[in-house]
């Protein structure tokens, strides 16, 4: 099969603010943001990147073979002479643009609905394309556990929810092959900060909630809010979480010719739900204009009638009937590592979340605390070069309402594991827990009044203690941060992980090992 080729005035067409320095009038092989991927005829996007410049690769794309180059610095004489440069103001934004024109403009084939939040929009976003899909639309997804179209599951990379632009345009082109009519898709703060979405025309935007998160990266809650704020700045319908505390921020800014739609679960609104029962699963009465409509869900929690309500308010801007709506709810399953039951011959309840903020950390714990008349046993930990003041937080929580929590790893990444582990400790002390040594532990303290939290930096030995050391008939044990993941980030290095492996490794009485 011939190679495709297109012609770089095309290109040009579609790159806002740029300085062309040689000729428009060449054909383009294929786009790279590696220096090290380029090909003969190859457009190469020079990105000057957090711990890399790629500009200072220029020279060996060109020795590969590029035929242009985009940046943003002025180019080099010698450059010009084998090369057409493009100077442009942003090279995330211009590779963004560049990758939708090479692979066709995907994502205007599509109606894309995009979900944001802090937390909930995993589930939120599988929601919505359930429901599509039982009202017989063809749907794909983008989300933090990987794309699907057609049944068929994409990795994107690990601790990935936005992939990069070439990768993402080409997700959506497959889903455009597939006969895809929409596609659901998970954004984040930083995938609208890096630009990986610029180019992507979003039909309808989703709030879940915000609260503090990624402040490493964005530095202030503001500016972190403000940053979701743009994904709705341009979508033509906006659904908001009436209950969260940027509801009238984003209402005073986004666009007057936005169509807004409301849910609740705690006051009136386009769509808000009372008479919320819970046990094992949870229901809801749906309230819409002058309907009243019964909508059950197939597990537990009250952030999910959250969650529920804001795929239910997408999924009616696309005129799908309730009775559809009703019955893809009634049927749907959590995604993977939310709130997922692992059965176990123990007699004890063991759960794995990627609860991994304080809002979803307590969020799990005081949807799971009525889950059982005995101990609540919780083992988590805090990635590193994340936000870091999340940490205290999360272990008061934890101390407050577990009866023992572990405390242990989560991506360390270069960061010492015990001091991030300390700093989940003193939290968990303000939160009325009492520190028992590891090697001290003993079926007493199982039985003494009182919340006790544990310190296991290793993760797998972690998970077994809590299983095979604390747990006893009756008790739940809930393990949060990773979920689905399957790496662990140390020192820099993806090493192969599954909290779910090492959970059936334990109830096996073996420790899953980092390998």
């Amino acid at each position: 099969m011939a190679k495709v080729k297109k012609k770089l005035f095309r290109f040009i067409e579609i790159l806002p603010q740029k300085k062309v320095f040689g000729s428009e009038d060449i054909f383009i092989t294929g786009v790279s943001d590696d220096s090290r991927k380029v090909q003969k005829g190859n457009l190469f996007v020079a990105i000057s990147g957090f711990t890399l410049d790629a500009h200072k690769f220029i020279p060996e794309a060109i020795r590969k073979g590029a035929s242009v180059v985009v940046g943003e610095k002025e180019p080099q004489k010698s450059w010009l002479k084998a090369i057409t440069y493009i100077k442009v103001s942003n090279s995330r934004e211009a590779l963004s643009y560049l990758a939708s024109f090479w692979y066709g403009q995907p994502a205007k084939k599509l109606k894309v609905i995009g979900v944001t939040g802090t937390d909930g929009k995993t589930t939120t976003a599988n929601m919505i394309k359930a429901i599509l899909e039982g009202s017989g639309r063809k749907v794909g997804l983008i989300s933090t556990i990987g794309a699907e179209i057609s049944k068929k599951v994409y990795e994107t990379g690990a601790h990935v929810t936005n992939p990069e632009p070439l990768e993402l345009q080409k997700i959506l082109n497959l889903m455009v092959m597939a006969r895809c009519t929409y596609c659901v898709m998970e954004v984040t703060s930083q995938g609208i900060d890096q630009q990986r979405i610029a180019g992507v025309d979003f039909d309808t935007a989703v709030l879940t909630n915000i609260t503090p998160e990624h402040l490493f990266y964005h530095k202030t809650f503001e500016t972190y809010r403000d940053t979701k704020l743009k994904l709705f700045q341009k979508a033509k319908n906006a659904v908001l979480n009436k209950d969260d505390s940027s509801f009238p921020i984003f209402t005073k800014r986004i666009s007057p010719i936005t169509n807004i739609y409301t849910y609740s679960l705690k006051q009136k609104a386009d769509f808000w739900a009372d008479k919320i029962q819970e046990n094992a699963k949870v229901s809801f009465q749906l309230n819409y204009k002058n309907k009243k409509i019964d909508i059950n869900l197939n597990f537990p929690g009250q952030f999910n009638v959250a969650n529920a309500l804001a795929a239910i308010a997408a999924s009616r801007i696309y005129k799908i009937p309730f009775r559809i709506i009703k019955k893809a709810l009634q049927d749907f399953r959590l995604p993977e590592g939310r709130l997922e039951e692992i059965k176990n011959q123990k007699g004890i309840k063991i759960f794995i979340d990627f609860a991994h903020t304080p809002n979803a950390l307590q969020n799990v714990l005081t949807t799971l605390r009525p889950k059982t008349n005995a101990k609540l046993i919780v083992v988590f930990g805090c990635a590193s070069e994340r936000d870091d003041s999340k940490r205290p937080v999360m272990g008061e929580i934890a101390g407050r309402i577990a009866d023992f929590t572990v405390l242990t790893s989560e991506d360390p990444r270069n960061e010492s594991i015990a001091r991030i582990i300390e700093e989940i400790a003193a939290g968990a002390k303000r939160g009325g827990a009492m520190e028992v040594d590891e090697g001290k532990f003993n079926s007493s303290n199982h039985q003494t009044r009182g919340n006790y939290f544990l310190k296991i930096p290793d993760r797998g030995e972690a998970i077994y203690f809590a299983i095979n050391k604390i747990a006893q008939k009756g008790d739940l044990v809930v393990i949060c941060g990773k979920g689905h993941e399957k790496s662990m980030n140390i020192k820099g290095i993806e090493y192969p992980w599954s909290d779910r492996k090492a959970v059936t490794m334990a109830l096996g009485g073996k420790v899953k090992k980092i390998s």
